[in-house]
Formats: structure tokens, C-alpha cells, sequence
């Protein structure tokens, strides 16, 4: 267990002395300079779950970093669980679960133990540049886990920890979530049925330098066109009774999709795409295989996609539409349209936005601006998708970063700072009141 020392305890109790806020209570400023005095404890902790890769299908590193961080939580008084998630084809989930006062706010923290890195990948190592860290991970999403334990120990030093109820849920596969889904977001869904709040730490949204608050963020799915046609010889195409072929039926589909379906906060995207005789997508989606002539009308098509929408809503009717279109097949085709659910919407809920006002709240009294609404449509899916219909949630809680998901991923380590103070105190006034109290 890590206890601040004499000196660092005489100067969190001159920080309380001397208040950075009036409207600040006396344990919430020593949540402030408990952060503050952490600072170089929490980016060592940073840099060394950053070294350990942990690639999705790296099980044994991410099991690695979870071993490295039941310790912390321990020490915080959690009760640690290593959910093993073999039977979903991944390594597992570590979830810390603490006890608080009957009847207060229940809070689901989220955050992921996984990157997209893998130890075959030319980016592994963690270095610093002053208030500058890059490292795979650094961002997405290790150093959310830091935000929560500064939060955490923050909370602890001003003795608000004892009475919340709390349940930190690190998955071992957001960046690719394990099958079935039933399998590999049961307990976070289970988690989130006891939760009445959920907060996700993936990374700060920005704009314009401003600090975004994000009450939605969109789903993340995918489609499969298959088009079939009569063929025959190219010199007779658009004769009566002659087919149009595969490929100018996929471009028929896909053109009327670009055409009729765009809306707010829908996108689609076709992502491969091919035709000839044959045509196929390879098993796993991610390349085709054609074979063709200049004189042969094509027999197959096919072309994946994927479709990012705001709400189920938002996903039902969209798919109708497009479903119709594929329908309305050219003379001599056939199409058929298949969808993947995967990543459900976050749709922008009431109590998201309640949960955002209480967040500004603290923010007012800490002096810093307030959070206005990130745009939905610039920020892709996550694991908080998964119980968005369960429970009120904020995301965007992790630190400030840029380059996610590619080499260089940075953060900006000031925002540690910002961000677990302004969490350490959201959780400590939620915990301290049943859930909806104004």
C-alpha cells in the first residue's frame, strides 16, 4: 500500500490550508493536491504497463499487465477478479469491485487493458518528452487505467472513497472484442445492470483546445453486398434480355446508398469491393479475389462496409433502407445484404447529458471551463457501448492524446492531472448521495 510520506502529507495539508477554489469542500481539495503529488508516482506506473505489451491476442501480456495492477487496486481495498475469457477466444477481463454506504450511487468505471499493438508490431517502447509520453497504449487505453487509480487514491486520501460503491471493469479485448459477445460482455453488462452509473476512460475529446464532454458515441458495425447475374459474352450487354452483370448491379447498390441514405450522424463506408467471374471475399473479411474478362459480363460481386450509427433507432431504420435498395435488383441480378452487429450506439440519453451537467458542476467549482458536447459522429466505439442501454454514462474521461492506434501514440501527461481530479470529485459527490438527488 502506498501512504503518502511526512513531507507529502504536510504539503497536501498546506494546499487544503491555502484553497485553490472557495467553492471547493476541504476534502475535495485534498483529492486536488493528493493528484498534484502523485503526479511522478502515476506516469511510473504509466510507463510500466506501457512496456509490457499487450497486444488483443498477446494473452499472456495482457494477463501480464492485469497482474501488475492488482496490486494498486488491492491497496485501495478493491477485491480483485481475473474473469477468464478463453472460451471467447481472448485472455480476460480484470474487474475490481469496493463496497461503499447502502443506497448511494452505484458507479461502473471502464477502461481497457488491451491495445491494438501486438508483439509483432515495430512500436513497443514508452519514452518522455517534459509533459509529453508516447508508447503503444499510452493513450488507449493504459493511461485511463492511471486516471482511474490517481482518481481512486485521491479519493481515499480524502477519506470519500469508504462509502462508494464501485465496480472497475478493465476488459482484455476492446480493441476486438472476443465471440460470441454474449460470452465476452456478459459481466460487464451484469456489472452494469447493478450500476446506476457507468464513467469510460478511454481518451479526452478535444476541439479547438477545449476539454469535450461525450454523451454519445456511435456504433460500430458492419455489412457484407453479395450480387449474383446471369453472364454471357460483353458485346450483347444492355441488349434486351441480356443481364447487366455483377458489377454494374454493386455499383447501382452502393451509388443510390451514397445518394439516399446520408442523414446526421450516420455514415457508411465501403471498405473492398470486387467483381468478375468469380468474385469472393476472402474468410476473413479483409481482402477479395477476382478473376475476370474485358468480354465477359461478371457473374459475381461483392463488396464490405461498415455503418456507424447514433442509435438503435438510428441502426434499424438504416439497415431497412438499405436492405430495399439491394432489393430493387437490375434486370438478370440478384443481391442479397447481410449485416454484423457488433458494437452497439451510445445514444446522447437525458441522463448522459444530467451526468455531463454534474460533471460541468465540478468543473465550475474547480475555475475551469465548461465541457460542451462533443460531436458524436468524431468519436468511434468502445466497450461503454455495450451497456449504453442500461445505464446513464459519460466517456472521455481518460487523458488528452493524439496518434491513437498508430506509431507515435501520444498523451499530453498535464491532463492526468486535470482529469483524475475531475473524476476523484464527480465520484466523490455522486457516492455521497442516492442517485438522481439534485
Amino acid at each position: 500500500m502506498r501512504l503518502p510520506g511526512l513531507s507529502l502529507l504536510a504539503g497536501i495539508l498546506a494546499a487544503v490550508a491555502a484553497p485553490a477554489s472557495a467553492q471547493l469542500s476541504a476534502p475535495e481539495q485534498v483529492m486536488l493536491a493528493t493528484v498534484e503529488a502523485g503526479f511522478e508516482q502515476d506516469v511510473s506506473l504509466l510507463e510500466k504497463i506501457v512496456a509490457q505489451n499487450s497486444g488483443t491476442h498477446n494473452h499472456e501480456g495482457v494477463k501480464a499487465v492485469a497482474d501488475m495492477l492488482v496490486p494498486e487496486f488491492e491497496a485501495l481495498g478493491f477485491e480483485v477478479e481475473w474473469i477468464d475469457q478463453s472460451e471467447a477466444g481472448r485472455a480476460g477481463h480484470l474487474f475490481a469491485r469496493h463496497t461503499g454506504k447502502p443506497g448511494t450511487t452505484k458507479m461502473l468505471l471502464i477502461a481497457h487493458l488491451d491495445t491494438v499493438f501486438e508483439p509483432e508490431a515495430s512500436f513497443q517502447t514508452f519514452s518522455r518528452d517534459g509533459d509529453t509520453a508516447t508508447g503503444p497504449g499510452v493513450g488507449d487505453d493504459k493511461g485511463g487505467i492511471v486516471v482511474i487509480l490517481a482518481a481512486l487514491r485521491a479519493m481515499q486520501a480524502a477519506g470519500t472513497l469508504e462509502n462508494a460503491n464501485i465496480i472497475v471493469a478493465l476488459t482484455g479485448d476492446e480493441e476486438e472484442a472476443g465471440n460470441p459477445l454474449e460470452v465476452s460482455r456478459k459481466d460487464l453488462r451484469d456489472a452494469a445492470e447493478w450500476a446506476d452509473v457507468a464513467l469510460d476512460f478511454e481518451g479526452l475529446s478535444v476541439m479547438d483546445g477545449q476539454d469535450m464532454g461525450v454523451v454519445a458515441r456511435r456504433s460500430a458495425n458492419t455489412w457484407v453486398l453479395e450480387v449474383e447475374s446471369g453472364t454471357g459474352h460483353s458485346s450483347g450487354i444492355f441488349a434486351e434480355g441480356v443481364p447487366y452483370g455483377a458489377a454494374y448491379e454493386l455499383a447501382r447498390i452502393l451509388d443510390r446508398f451514397r445518394q439516399e441514405l446520408p442523414e446526421e450522424n450516420l455514415t457508411f463506408n465501403v471498405g473492398v469491393m470486387a467483381a468478375g467471374t468469380p468474385a469472393s471475399l476472402a474468410e476473413d473479411g479483409l481482402s477479395v479475389e477476382a478473376v475476370g474478362k474485358t468480354n465477359i459480363i461478371p457473374s459475381t460481386a461483392v463488396a464490405r462496409g461498415d455503418i456507424r450509427t447514433i442509435s438503435q433507432e438510428q441502426s434499424d431504420r438504416t439497415a431497412a433502407a438499405m436492405e430495399a435498395i439491394v432489393a430493387d435488383s437490375l434486370p438478370g441480378t440478384s443481391a442479397r445484404i447481410t449485416f454484423a452487429w457488433r458494437y452497439p450506439p451510445m445514444a446522447p440519453t437525458a441522463g448522459n447529458y444530467a451526468l455531463l451537467d454534474r460533471l460541468n458542476a465540478v468543473n465550475a467549482d474547480m475555475g475551469l471551463a465548461p465541457m460542451p458536447v462533443f460531436p458524436p459522429a468524431r468519436r468511434g466505439a468502445g466497450d461503454i457501448n455495450f451497456v449504453a442501454d442500461l445505464v446513464d454514462g459519460l466517456a472521455g474521461l481518460g487523458p488528452d492524446g493524439s496518434g491513437a492506434h498508430a506509431p507515435g501514440e501520444s498523451v499530453d501527461l498535464k491532463s492526468f492531472t486535470r482529469q483524475a481530479q475531475r473524476a476523484a470529485i464527480l465520484m466523490s459527490r455522486l457516492s455521497a448521495e442516492e442517485y438522481g438527488e439534485d
